[in-house]
């Protein structure tokens, strides 16, 4: 195997099962929100604002697995 094809394929495998994780957790996220807004819909500001916090966070861990991917293909 050539090394930009090795480089390449490593910068795929790092954004594609970096952003995995943060896919199922803001998919979790989303449905454990609209559950506890179901259950108590006078909650729904508070539980909004930790929502949009979570997801957040939640996204900075995919944003963070793109930057190493694209620091794989035009570094390494």
């Amino acid at each position: 195997m050539e090394l930009e094809a090795a480089k390449l394929l490593g910068a795929g495998l790092a954004a594609g099962l970096g952003m995995i994780g943060p896919g199922i957790g803001l998919g979790l996220i989303g449905a454990y929100m609209l559950q506890g807004i179901s259950r108590n819909p006078d909650a729904r500001g508070p539980m909004f604002t930790n929502m949009i916090l979570m997801a957040g966070l939640t996204e900075a861990a995919a944003i963070y697995a793109l930057i190493i991917a694209i620091l794989l293909i035009f570094v390494a």
